[in-house]
């Protein structure tokens, strides 16, 4: 069998409207530099990618300022509404170039934490993996489920012992997840992240542990916080 290829997929069309800031949080900086770019740069820095596809955005203005946009590793193509939508449409325009038993690693734009050492054991750990799997990381706080009324009164308290936060990367062979979300696309089924495109298709994917500081960007307070993260890596 020809040896795996590693291939990257960084969606990165949405527009991330609860950070109400000028563009997309992709876009905003952490110490002068896109948050899209330190992202992609710890990625194919620190693992052998055959290549990346990026899915944008059509009406992304932003991108031809990037540091990626030069970077020839790098390929890009039209993303969709949903993230599901822009993963499809990166492996199709991987069509042709990645192998159905190729790996390919989708992570979210917006994380630009990940610590190399994660990034290197999933690879390790799923390389030899029938399905694949993700970096997650384990339920700390207590979790409290809440009634149905209008007021968010408690529940019950939920058993955190085998709950886990889903983190990126993601990693799964490339036909099997390409089919995987045709198939929930063409059902109907939401797909939260890939995982749950490959669990909808009947295979389950490994957890693999991660730092939990492998922060995702979504409100403004997490700059602050990413870049100190960032500082002390």
């Amino acid at each position: 069998m020809k040896h795996s290829d590693l291939w990257l997929v960084v969606p990165a069309a949405g527009i991330g409207q609860r950070m109400k800031a000028e563009c997309p949080k992709q876009y905003l900086k952490i110490s002068d530099r896109f948050i899209l770019d330190i992202t992609l740069s710890r990625l194919l820095d620190n693992a052998p990618f055959k290549g990346c596809m990026v899915p944008l955005n059509s009406r992304d203005q932003w991108w031809p300022d990037s540091e990626s946009a030069n970077d020839d590793r790098i390929q890009t193509c039209t993303g969709g509404n949903e993230r599901a939508d822009s993963v499809l449409s990166a492996l199709h325009a991987l069509d042709g170039q990645a192998d159905d038993n190729d790996w390919v690693l989708v992570h979210d734009a917006a994380r630009p934490c990940l610590h190399p050492h994660d990034l290197s054991n999933l690879i390790d750990t799923l390389f030899e993996h029938p399905v694949g799997g993700l970096l997650a990381a384990p339920v700390a706080d207590t979790l409290k489920l809440a009634g149905r009324g209008a007021e968010p009164e408690v529940e019950e308290t939920v058993d955190r012992s085998q709950l886990w936060r889903a983190l990126t990367p993601q990693m799964f062979r490339f036909g099997a997840l390409k089919s995987a979300l045709e198939l929930c696309l063409k059902s109907g089924h939401g797909v939260t992240d890939e995982s749950s495109a490959m669990e909808f298709s009947g295979n389950m994917p490994l957890l693999v542990e991660g730092r939990a500081d492998n922060l995702k960007i979504t409100v403004p307070s997490d700059l602050g916080l990413a870049e100190f993260i960032l500082s002390r890596q």
